[in-house]
Order: structure tokens, then sequence, then C-alpha cells
């Protein structure tokens, strides 16, 4: 006896909108994700991201039987800029985060030696208004911007510059998974970071990444760091201010550089935004829906909203960067 073919993904493209399937899973959203997982991944190897409308997601336990479908494994996070909350089933909460204030474009873990290669983001409550998961397509953005600037950083990477302290962010024990300042020194030698510990028992560290890789699949260029999200000048003007003053500018918890420590630019940073912004695509949350992003071939940001918002994450199948074609060597000048 023959089983039944799996009916193609009707993928609905619309100008503005990432991919969105919508499909009607009154049973089990997890035996649904089993079956359809060959054609859901091609897709997202396709278009970059998928978002999966109808799948009825209501707890993180069916968001976790959901990912455990369709990705590898799950990545544990290290060198959290910001304390979220893990499950038990290996999911995340989302990242906090203001909700009047938007998260800007940034692909997951860009600064690290290894990052998830796919994203999972399920909406269990959508917020009254905005609070979109946005996406940009990273090839796109990258020819999208002047071809001087890319060839600089393409030859220099990018720095991230981060003092770890108690009141901005994730403390270092939390950021690193321990309280060993040996252990956490291991993992900085091991990943290419530089660390100065302060007198104040704060951490310091500096790390050079490529700002342009190619798909591991694909072998696409790619447009993949956080040179603008985690800069001081997207900041709000009144926060870096406070920053500056409290920490001053060699203290702030986080911001980036060109890959030979000269500092980027304001406008630079707005540039590199305004590019993102031109090549964003959007769609409101409906409860229960599920987003896969690929985390190499599409930046990700979160909109501002208001009420509620509930959105769990999952971190899958890690990617190293030695496969990506990385165009300068890890550690910093």
């Amino acid at each position: 006896m023959t089983s039944c073919p799996v009916p193609p993904l009707d993928v609905d493209l619309r100008p503005g909108s990432p991919p969105v399937l919508r499909t009607d899973v009154p049973g089990d959203p997890a035996a649904w994700a089993a079956e359809h997982r060959g054609a859901l991944r091609a897709a997202v190897v396709d278009h970059g991201s998928v978002l999966v409308r109808g799948l009825g997601l209501a707890d993180a336990g069916t968001v976790a039987d959901v990912a455990s479908r369709l990705t590898d494994r799950l990545v544990l996070e290290r060198e959290a800029f910001a304390p979220r909350q893990l499950q038990p089933s290996g999911l995340y909460s989302a990242t906090p985060w203001p909700a009047n204030q938007p998260m800007c474009m940034h692909h997951e873990l860009s600064y690290a030696m290894e990052f998830p290669g796919l994203l999972l983001f399920a909406c269990l409550t959508a917020p009254a208004e905005g609070g979109a998961t946005a996406v940009a397509d990273a090839p796109t953005v990258l020819d999208a911007l002047p071809a001087d600037l890319t060839s600089r950083f393409e030859r220099e990477g990018w720095l991230l510059l981060r003092s770890y302290n108690d009141e901005i962010g994730a403390p270092w024990p939390e950021a690193f998974g321990t309280d060993d300042r040996g252990a956490v020194e291991a993992y900085c030698r091991a990943n290419g970071i530089d660390v100065e510990w302060q007198p104040d028992g704060g951490l310091r560290t500096r790390q050079r990444r490529s700002a342009v890789v190619r798909h591991p699949v694909t072998g696409r260029r790619c447009w993949f760091n956080q040179v603008a999200f985690l800069n001081e000048w997207t900041l709000a003007e009144e926060v870096r201010e406070y920053l500056v003053d409290v920490y001053g500018p060699e203290g702030l918890p986080f911001t980036t550089a060109y890959g030979d420590g000269d500092p980027i630019g304001e406008d630079v940073v707005a540039l590199l935004n305004s590019v993102y912004e031109r090549h964003t695509a959007r769609e409101p949350w409906h409860d229960g829906d599920l987003l896969l992003v690929d985390n190499v071939r599409t930046a990700h940001s979160r909109e501002a909203y208001t009420g509620p918002r509930e959105v769990l994450v999952a971190l899958a199948d890690p990617v190293h960067l030695a496969d990506c074609s990385p165009t300068v060597p890890v550690g910093a000048p």
C-alpha cells in the first residue's frame, strides 16, 4: 500500500511581506510539521523565511514538539547581550526589549564563531498593535549598500566592543553560562575574543568578525553582522547620552567599530538602517503563527508594539563561521 503524496506548499508571495503559507491544522501541529518538514525547509532555502499561519500554536509544549520535528538540533545561546528566559524544552523567551522601542535588523549571534542556521519564532499572543518580527534579505541588502563601504568591511571585518556590568544587559556570568573567570577566559581564547577584567569585577571584550559571508548551502554572499544593531548610534539619543555620561565613551555596554578599530560614524549607521528599512518585509502576528528564518540569508527585527506580546524562539541547526568563507581572521587587532 503506497502512501498519499504530500500536496505542494502554496506559499503566498506579496511585495512588502514575507512569504506566507496559509494552512488549517485542526489536529496535531507536530505531526503536520513532520509531514511537511522537507517542503518547509526547502521553502526557507528558496525564500529566506516563511510564515506559517493556521498551525494554532497555543503553548510552549506544542511549540517545542513542532521545533523538534523541523530542526536537527537546538543551540544553547552564549554571549547573549540581553538576558532572556530559557524554557525547559530548550526554547527561549523573546529578548527583553522596551515595547516602545524597535529592535533593529540583525542576524542572531552573528558575532559568535558558531551561530544558529535556522530560527523559529512562535507567536502565542499577538500584540494589540505593531510588534511584527520583520525580515530583510541579506544578499539584497549587500547589493544595495555602497560598494566602497562593503569593500572596506570585507577587507577589515567589524569589531564588537562590550563592557559587561550588572546594570545594563546580561552580566558576564549569565552571558557565558558560568561565574568561573578561568572558564570564561578559556572560552574567549577558543573563540578569538580579547578579555580585559576591570577593577570593579566587570569585563570588557573585543572580537573581530567578518561582515560579509557566503551562505553555507547556496554560496550566496550575505551582509551578515550586527554592525548597526549593536552600535551606539542606533540607541535612542537620550539613552546614548545617559550611558556615555555614566560609563564614559570607552565603557558603553556595547558598540561596534571597523575591523581596524576606527569608529563607525553616525552617518554610516543611519545609512545601514535606512537600507535595511527599504528592504524590510513585515506581516502582523496572529495568535498561533510560526515564522521560520534562515539566519544567514535573512536579517530580522522586532517592531515597537502595544499590548501583551508572547513570542517563543528556537535557535537551531548550528553553523560554524569557518563554513561560511569568512573574509578576515577572528580575533581583535
